[in-house]
């Protein structure tokens, strides 16, 4: 079961692709992979932008985070070539966290889309704004056709810098683009909800495929 999560995201624009990618596939993804609670590793790529990247790893627990094992292979102790290759990649949003709703749900490995959305709300309305979230809009948003899991994630990172985020993992992205998506977002609650969000940030993918 899956209650935490690592979320990393890229313009790589100014690397050079085939680099990029071979020390994702190569290196980065498989190192993760080794290490004990780290359940699955999904590559996603931007629908409109294709040098944007984002990755998505499903952990046993956040606690993962800070073990041994990652702690070996993680921040300050990456790989040379995870240095390079990130000090050149403009980072977008890196997110960990525990997943709150609906608790212990994987990322579907059938999915070919994905659709990410973090952000953080302004404090006098966090309340409702959570009830909003996991009572009307995610469960609405889920269950939206094409939309295979909506799962929500709060930020236990030590740099945080958008405390919620959204995923959600679809059969395409018509299905954020449908009737039934427009219909399940656009409610009077939104529209209330909608003016106290803060530094939003939506990232719409297609799931990767590696050449050759």
């Amino acid at each position: 079961m899956a209650k935490g999560l690592l979320f990393a995201s890229f313009d790589y624009s100014p690397a050079q692709e085939d680099e990029f990618n071979d020390w994702y596939d190569l290196e980065h993804v498989p190192e993760r992979m080794r290490v004990p609670g780290f359940l699955n590793a999904q590559r996603w790529v931007g629908d409109e932008n294709p040098k944007i990247d984002v990755a998505t790893y499903d952990l046993e627990t956040h606690a993962v985070m800070t073990s041994p094992a990652y702690q070996a292979i993680g921040g300050a102790n990456g790989s040379v070539w995870t240095k390079r290759v990130t000090a050149i990649a403009k980072r977008i949003l890196r997110f960990e966290g525990a997943q709150i709703v609906p608790g212990d749900v994987s990322g579907p490995a059938e999915a070919n889309a994905l659709l990410a959305v973090a952000m953080n709300v302004d404090p006098a309305v966090e309340a409702e704004y959570n009830e909003w979230y996991n009572t009307e809009h995610l469960p609405q948003l889920g269950a939206v056709p094409g939309v295979l899991t909506a799962r929500r994630f709060l930020s236990s990172g030590p740099d945080i810098e958008r405390k919620y985020l959204a995923l959600y993992h679809m059969t395409s992205l018509d299905a954020s683009r449908s009737d039934a998506w427009s219909k399940a977002a656009n409610t009077p609650w939104t529209a209330k909800m909608r003016p106290h969000f803060r530094d939003l940030l939506a990232l719409r993918c297609k799931k990767y495929v590696r050449k050759g």
